[in-house]
């Protein structure tokens, strides 16, 4: 546990407590006068005291909340060392085609997906990348939940960034080249795994792809396919004219699996894709891994406790 204060400097609020004392200091030296003019006994110094104190504590905590003191709590997860997974979520907009208006689209679907692989293997290090017309990682692998959740959620997204050319079909599936070639995965990953969820409509082959699959380690890579012949895409309630599926993707996609050892899932079959993944990493060795857990904010408690005090200085004016 772990407590960091977000704006430390206005703990200077503290310095206040000197506007108070300094009044209660001069209040009692009149008040001392008249005492004694009158002839009338001191009272308690304990009494004066818890005054004075209760005065400075008032300030200090409107000091502590004004700080804002937060207490960060960590958690040790396993965490394996030699398997990572980058999941690949294809963002083109065919993607937000649907059976009907408001079912979920194939990118929801996808995403869906996503985060149930991750909660099936919670040990293995899992990133995100996107793909349209070229291959973009969002988040390198890892097993913090929160971090994979808040970017598959805030970071990704249909045609964000949007393709680098104007086409019916802005997939490019061939830009999986970059995965096995420009260091998507850890050296020390020697099973690594490729998971791509997309409807498979995609341009023609034009990288070698087979040839990049081929460099050590290798890259086990798992398709799955999100689409339908009678899926449209609804933005108005109307399906556009503009769009149709297209049926000769399937064809293109297992071309494309062929050519890197691949293997194809099809949606429904998709709730097993946990242990498609698994089977590909097998077993290794695990290291404790820290994360940051919750953190919970102190100010609205001391604010509240710093009406304690007030109340007692208050009732005793008042009494």
């Amino acid at each position: 546990m772990e407590i960091t204060f977000l704006t430390p400097y206005a703990a200077l609020f503290a310095l206040a407590a000197f506007v108070p004392l300094a009044v209660f200091r001069g209040r009692e030296r009149r008040v001392r006068r008249v005492r004694g003019a009158l002839r009338l006994d001191e009272p308690p110094r304990r009494s004066r005291l818890s005054l004075a104190g209760t005065l400075a504590a008032v300030c200090v905590l409107f000091a502590l909340a004004a700080a804002q003191p937060v207490v960060a709590t960590t958690r040790v997860l396993p965490e394996r060392t030699d398997a990572q997974v980058f999941v690949v979520l294809d963002t083109s907009r065919s993607m937000i085609a649907s059976a009907e208006p408001g079912a979920p689209t194939r990118f929801q679907r996808a995403r869906a997906l996503a985060v149930a692989l991750r909660d099936d293997l919670p040990e293995v290090p899992m990133g995100i990348a996107s793909i349209t017309s070229g291959l973009l990682p969002h988040l390198f692998p890892t097993t913090d939940r929160r971090v994979f959740l808040a970017t598959s959620e805030d970071s990704v997204d249909i045609e964000r960034p949007p393709p680098n050319y104007g086409a019916t079909v802005a997939t490019a599936l061939d830009a999986l080249a970059s995965a096995p070639t420009k260091n998507y995965f850890a050296p020390s990953a020697q099973k690594r795994v490729l998971v791509v969820l997309t409807d498979g409509e995609t341009r023609p082959i034009e990288l070698d792809l087979a040839g990049a699959f081929r460099k050590k380690p290798r890259i086990d890579t798992v398709f799955v396919r999100l689409w339908d012949a009678d899926e449209r895409i609804y933005l108005t309630g109307v399906a556009e004219v503009g769009y149709r599926p297209d049926p000769a993707s399937g064809d293109m996609l297992a071309r494309i699996a062929s050519m890197i050892d691949g293997r194809i899932v099809p949606e429904e079959e998709a709730g097993g894709l946990g242990r498609v993944v698994g089977d590909l990493l097998g077993s290794g060795p695990t290291t404790g891994r820290e994360h940051e857990g919750r953190r919970r904010a102190l100010m609205p408690w001391i604010t509240l406790a710093a009406f304690l005090p007030l109340g007692f200085v208050l009732r005793r004016r008042n009494l």
